[in-house]
């Protein structure tokens, strides 16, 4: 059984997880619905619930889908790293049938959730990161450098799956498409999420592969870290920096609240000063492990910091502190019209 879980890269799958579930919590629910049900039907507790668990044991039997196909095609260059040499499949713990058979019914069961629990969009997305992570980025390792950005384009996947998954169930009829879900005005947030796990691969990985460039160079890896040092550093800064923008693009649109500005800022500036320092010394003097470190404390820092600032979360919290209640759709502003569109008509025949 370790041997099976070794297999699913048990850490990465979980990142993805918890990337995914954190877009699922953020996703607004619109006052609309809550003022006037008859809009849309909410989704209970226990479906939202189950929705949830539908979304978390999906997403990461799909992730260990994944990950076991790409040590299926790797043993014998993952036996040249040693952060790969220990690997199942490298030992002869678990033949290459049983390790194509787990990846064959973890990928069906973790779709399978996925589309009777979520929606499938949900699913088709997931089914497409399969494919990018185990048949395009897996062997673009050994071919070009682009295999980072292939990488960054399935790590920001799962954000846009936790939020598009929430988005189906306060969907109406008609407007609950995949057009809908990935291309309207609702569906930025989940773009912008995307856009955050995009950008921070780049400073997380280029750090990392940093230390270990060597490996990658024996192993016949097309790693910027030894292919371009130069433009490795380069990239790691940049992409570091284009944090802020996205960061605050999430509170521009309404997902997250004020505070939100301020820990990201402080987050994303740490990293981006690590990564500046990662750029000047060319990852030494200790600055790859520290740009490495920032960019693992930086993550959880604006997923949780999303989470807690999520807009609207605290109103309810504010109105008890102050006294305030509930707010009335029969306030006066709402009787007043009432009350000319009814008093308009005498008014006329008055006259």
């Amino acid at each position: 059984m370790a041997a099976y879980l070794a297999l699913t890269k048990p850490r990465l799958s979980i990142l993805i997880v918890l990337t995914t579930t954190s877009a699922y919590g953020m996703y607004p629910i619109s006052s609309l619905l809550t003022l006037d049900p008859s809009i849309a039907p909410l989704p209970t507790l226990s479906t939202s619930t189950l929705t949830f668990l539908y979304l978390t044991a999906g997403t990461f039997l799909s992730s260990c889908s994944a990950n076991t196909l790409n040590m299926i095609f790797e043993p014998k260059y993952d036996a040249l790293m040693s952060r790969t040499r220990n690997r199942p499949l490298v030992r002869g713990l678990i033949s290459r049938r049983a390790a194509v058979v787990f990846a064959i019914a973890t990928a069906l069961a973790g779709l399978g959730l996925l589309y009777l629990g979520t929606n499938p969009t949900v699913a088709a997305l997931s089914a497409s990161n399969i494919f990018l992570y185990a048949f395009v980025y897996t062997p673009l390792k050994r071919l070009h450098v682009i295999n980072t950005w292939v990488g960054a384009i399935v790590g920001g996947i799962p954000p846009l799956m936790g939020w598009v998954a929430a988005a189906g169930q306060t969907a109406t009829p008609g407007h609950d498409t995949w057009r809908d879900m990935l291309f309207s005005e609702d569906s930025i947030g989940g773009w912008l999420l995307g856009g955050i796990l995009f950008a921070w691969q780049f400073p997380h990985f280029n750090a990392l592969s940093h230390t270990i460039r060597d490996e990658y160079r024996a192993a016949g890896y097309k790693m910027l870290c030894w292919t371009n040092p130069a433009r490795n550093a380069r990239v790691a800064l940049r992409y570091s920096v284009l944090m802020f923008p996205i960061s605050i693009g999430l509170w521009w649109v309404g997902v997250v609240g004020h505070g939100f500005l301020v820990g990201s800022s402080v987050a994303n500036g740490w990293l981006a000063k690590e990564a500046y320092h990662f750029w000047k010394h060319q990852g030494a003097h200790g600055t790859a492990r520290g740009l490495f470190w920032a960019s693992i404390w930086q993550l959880p820092i604006l997923l949780v910091g999303g989470l807690a600032t999520k807009k609207g979360l605290w109103d309810g919290v504010w109105r008890s502190a102050f006294g305030q209640g509930e707010p009335d759709e029969d306030e006066d502003e709402y009787l007043y019209y009432d009350e000319e569109e009814e008093q308009s008509p005498s008014v006329t025949s008055a006259a």
